[in-house]
């Protein structure tokens, strides 16, 4: 488990971090606001992946 999760979670990261790319080249938004966006989505899918471990590692104790 302390293995497979670290995979799992870059692959989630590098997924979002492709569909922001995208969304930000569709939208054209200034290099200023695509940082502000990949920040956002970085720290929300972070926390996510952070309490999803947490709620795993309850569920084995």
């Amino acid at each position: 488990m302390n293995i497979i999760f670290p995979i799992y979670g870059f692959i989630i990261l590098f997924i979002f971090n492709a569909l922001t790319y995208k969304f930000c080249t569709k939208l054209k938004l200034t290099k200023y606001r695509q940082d502000k966006m990949f920040r956002f989505t970085n720290i929300i899918v972070l926390i996510l992946l952070v309490t999803s471990y947490v709620k795993v590692l309850n569920a084995m104790i």
